[in-house]
């Protein structure tokens, strides 16, 4: 199962790819929204985790919007990893299309019990 972290801060990424990838995950790590569209339109991931709060000209809202919006990664799983906490950011991204939203700091294990849980479903259907 191929996962595409979407993080800015180096040390999350590190660490995200880190713990995704010791699960037996194949991980792409990218900077910001515009690679991270770039990468899930060319080679879509089976799930998105993504930061809200990134550099450039897309945050991590407009880029779950736009996958959605694309036919390619419409239905690719977006699990948002986000230090922005409250109700409005959290109803954005659920208009945005997120398929589940975590808060930094997170729990490693239950962002595991998360990816595990989608890849299940990835396999069911």
């Amino acid at each position: 199962m191929r996962i595409l972290v979407v993080e800015d801060q180096d040390s999350i990424r590190k660490m995200i790819e880190a713990l995704v990838r010791a699960r037996g995950y194949e991980v792409v790590a990218v900077p910001n929204g515009a690679k991270g569209i770039d990468v899930a339109t060319t080679e879509p991931p089976d799930v998105v985790l993504l930061d809200l709060m990134l550099p450039g000209q897309y945050d991590g809202f407009e880029v779950c919007r736009r996958l959605r919006a694309n036919p390619t990664t419409k239905d690719v799983p977006v699990v948002i990893i986000s230090a922005l906490d409250d109700k409005e950011s959290r109803a954005k991204a659920s208009e945005a299309g997120a398929t589940a939203y975590y808060t930094k700091p997170f729990s490693p294990i239950a962002l595991l019990k998360e990816i595990d849980r989608l890849r299940d479903l990835l396999n069911a259907g």
